[in-house]
């Protein structure tokens, strides 16, 4: 029901001159599936307190509610077309009164982690694209057929938005940054398993992907309790997210998957200086698949001891300072972190502070279209490194669009990650041995045949791109002084 619902959305907005891309067509089915879900949360709300014998507040004003702009209902439930606006009327009503009256919750919200909260972020984000409104009217009315108040209903509708956003990789670099594949998401959640009462974060945090199978993981992990439920609702997931579709794609995939007022904030993680980084900011679990391949400015370096224009070691910069003593960590890097010679301080601060239990290293393909090798690094905060297991993920086949990673791929993996046991695929390094000059991390499985370890030609060329890149930097920086 819900995939020809998305289906026909699409077609609509196809025909829009608006809306231009398969981003656009989420970001404009987002808000307008957030305000249906607002609306039948609080009806579900409004039952539950009749129930109680006490009165529902609502949220949002009589005039703005669903059944009063979107879908006005006749005696026998059937929209009343005399009462619905459509063409410009509708356009108008949405763009020039209902996003200024949700605008201003954010204002008048009593907290950051409230619902209301979240809608006044949300809308101050987010505009309305759909040029047309009679193509709204008709994209208002499929969703207004949705229904997601049964458990079942929501679970369906939240496969299918992960669906649309794993699709929005084919629109483009800036669409495939927000997905990680589910398959590796959950063998990490498997791996570092966090438990209720932890504080887990992700401070890039994208689609939420991390957080949301951090939820789904602890749902079953015992049965719950009602102070379970309130904790895993309102104390245990934090994120930030810097890109404004990003951020609200984060919160409505949250929010389809049961967490009501995601504690997500929209901020630049590398815009805090770690240095103001307290106890009380800090997490006992970090999920994250931090953006690589990027370029900071020489002011945001300035806010990190070891200063590098690599996005990803900034991060891991920021993700270390987060974790309190004990805590622990599953991290997305690029390969070249292991080995590039401008990173060889950030490993011996990893290897010197935390104590790396594991490293993963995946094969090409597993983000599909990217064409980036990457590992994940198993961390532990609080004492140096001493004995390092590392798993080669072999496969007999190539990983592609086509053919994704899937959980059996991973299952060897975690079932020997358990006691670090050795195989063909695995095996353990004395971090004594290493050289302690470089800290190269390499991954160099002493069980293959051919010993030789050869550089990937994409890793060369990018180390020599970000030479040249940060020898520009430099240049820049210093002309400016002159």
């Amino acid at each position: 029901m819900f995939e020809q619902s998305f289906k026909n959305i699409d077609n609509v907005l196809w025909k829009d001159a608006g809306a231009s891309s398969e981003l656009d067509y989420i970001e404009q089915t987002s808000w307008i599936l957030f305000l249906k879900y607002l609306d039948d949360l609080e009806k579900d709300k409004k039952i539950e307190a009749e129930l109680a014998g006490e009165k529902y507040e609502f949220i949002i004003s009589p005039g703005y509610r669903w059944d009063s702009w979107a879908a006005p209902k006749t005696k026998d439930g059937k929209l009343d077309h005399d009462k619905a606006l459509t063409g410009d009327d509708i356009k108008e009503f949405v763009d020039q009164k209902l996003f200024t009256y949700l605008k201003k919750f954010k204002q008048s919200a009593d907290s950051p982690d409230t619902i209301e909260y979240k809608i006044g972020e949300i809308f101050n984000e987010i505009r309305n694209k759909i040029q047309s409104g009679y193509n709204l009217r008709e994209v208002i009315n499929i969703v207004d057929g949705m229904r997601f108040r049964s458990q079942e209903e929501k679970h369906e509708l939240s496969h299918l938005y992960e669906a649309k956003i794993k699709n929005m990789g084919n629109a483009g670099r800036n669409g495939g940054e927000y997905y990680t594949p589910r398959p590796l998401i959950k063998t990490i959640v498997k791996v570092v398993a966090p438990k209720i009462g932890d504080k887990i974060y992700d401070g890039a945090v994208g689609s939420a992907g991390f957080l949301v199978e951090a939820f789904e993981y602890l749902k079953q992990s015992k049965k719950l309790s009602t102070k379970d439920v309130e904790i895993l609702q309102t104390k245990t997931f934090y994120g930030k997210e810097k890109k404004s579709l990003a951020y609200i794609i984060g919160i409505m995939n949250m929010i389809l998957h049961g967490i009501e007022a995601p504690n997500i904030i929209h901020t630049n993680t590398l815009a805090e200086n770690i240095t103001d980084i307290q106890e009380k900011d800090r997490y006992d679990i970090v999920l994250t698949n931090p953006p690589f391949g990027g370029k900071e400015r020489v002011e945001v370096q300035q806010n990190f001891p070891i200063k590098t224009g690599e996005t990803a070691f900034l991060f891991l910069q920021h993700f270390i300072k987060s974790l309190r003593a004990g805590g622990k960590a599953g991290l997305v890097i690029k390969n070249t972190f292991l080995s590039n010679g401008d990173a060889s301080t950030l490993r011996q601060e990893l290897i010197s502070n935390c104590n790396v239990r594991t490293i993963l290293d995946l094969p090409g393909g597993v983000f599909a279209g990217a064409g980036v090798k990457t590992v994940v690094l198993f961390f532990e905060k609080g004492s140096p490194t001493k004995n390092i297991w590392y798993y080669q993920l072999n496969l007999d086949r190539n990983l592609g669009k086509g053919n994704p990673l899937n959980e059996k791929d991973l299952s060897e993996f975690v079932e020997l990650h358990k006691i670090k046991a050795d195989s063909k695929n695995s095996w353990s390094i004395n971090v004594k041995d290493i050289d302690q000059k470089t800290f190269d991390l390499s991954v160099k499985n002493p069980n293959k045949k051919d010993k030789a370890i050869l550089r990937e030609p994409e890793e060369i060329l990018e180390e020599i791109n970000n030479l040249n890149e940060d020898s520009v930097e430099i240049l820049n920086h210093i002309n400016k002084l002159i």
